[in-house]
């Protein structure tokens, strides 16, 4: 059974709403970092990270989401100057030059309105508003959708935190307190996206869990939904200890269940192969809908 997937309009700031559910649209992962978990070498050099969202472009992402900050478990913080210094020069160099939107993959405000300021249209909050308290005030005032993942801890400290009694209860409510917090600033229900945050305070079987169960999230949380599978550790329980670059054939089987659980957005590293799946994964969630 093919769930269905609600179709929803995302407000962005200064253009027309983005249609969301019609067909699965794809974000490009652009990591701006030393340290990327997924890549095999550093785009730290702003050359070379405008040089990949070009391509990511030219490939057919809908989303570029840029971000100067790891996330991966144990990373460590990055202080707010080197995040803009890392990723301003790529999100306005990339604003005026793609089709895509741009996003900015952040929790902190100074980061985000900076980022907005220069072209980008989302945020990308992997903290849900938990860690920067002016980030609901930032993205209120800026205009941009806004995404809120779902986590716990910090990332040093996030698997730590990876207990469940009700996985996917917890988790809707841990979200809601998200939109809450969202809306609470302002924010209208219209501009928000949620992600359950698949391999974030998650062990392997909760990743699985959450992604067979994405139907159940969509229906009880009534918002868009991103499903960030791409390259994660998740799958070493399925594939064996091979290094995330090699993860592709193991991504692409997961993005074919976020598609057919209901995702509107995937986030993804390899976005021209990736698209081959999510196009053929829209074909038959179409024909689920004709039959």
């Amino acid at each position: 059974m093919i769930a269905p997937r609600p179709l929803h309009r995302l407000a962005l700031p200064g253009r027309p709403p983005l249609a969301l559910g019609e067909r699965t649209l794809v974000m490009g992962v652009l990591n701006v970092t030393p340290d990327s978990f997924a890549e095999a070498a550093s785009r730290l050099d702003p050359a070379a990270a405008i040089e990949a969202g070009l391509r990511m472009d030219a490939e057919g992402a809908d989303i570029i989401d840029v971000g100067g900050e790891s996330t991966r478990p144990g990373a460590a913080p990055v202080p707010a100057a080197d995040e803009r210094a890392r990723v301003l020069p790529v999100v306005e160099a990339l604003a005026g030059r793609v089709r895509a939107l741009i996003s900015i993959d952040t929790y902190k405000a100074e980061v985000a309105r900076a980022a907005v300021a220069a072209g980008a249209a989302l945020i990308n909050d992997n903290s849900g508003l938990r860690f920067d308290p002016a980030l609901g005030s930032a993205a209120a005032a800026s205009g941009a959708a806004l995404v809120l993942m779902h986590t716990r801890g910090r990332p040093a400290t996030m698997q730590d935190e990876a207990v469940y009694q009700d996985l996917l209860g917890e988790i809707e409510s841990e979200l809601r307190a998200s939109l809450d917090r969202a809306q609470a600033a302002g924010i209208p229900a219209e501009r928000l996206v949620v992600d359950p945050g698949i391999g974030f305070a998650k062990r392997p079987p909760h990743s699985y869990g959450v992604l067979a169960r994405l139907p159940e999230l969509l229906v009880r949380l009534g918002r868009p939904l991103l499903a960030g599978v791409s390259r994660k550790s998740f799958m070493r329980e399925a594939l064996g200890a091979r290094p995330a670059p090699e993860r592709d054939w193991g991504t692409a089987a997961a993005v074919t269940a976020a598609v057919l659980g209901g995702a509107h957005i995937v986030r993804v590293h390899a976005v021209a192969e990736m698209l081959q799946v999510v196009r053929v994964a829209d074909e038959i969630r179409r024909h689920a809908d004709r039959s």
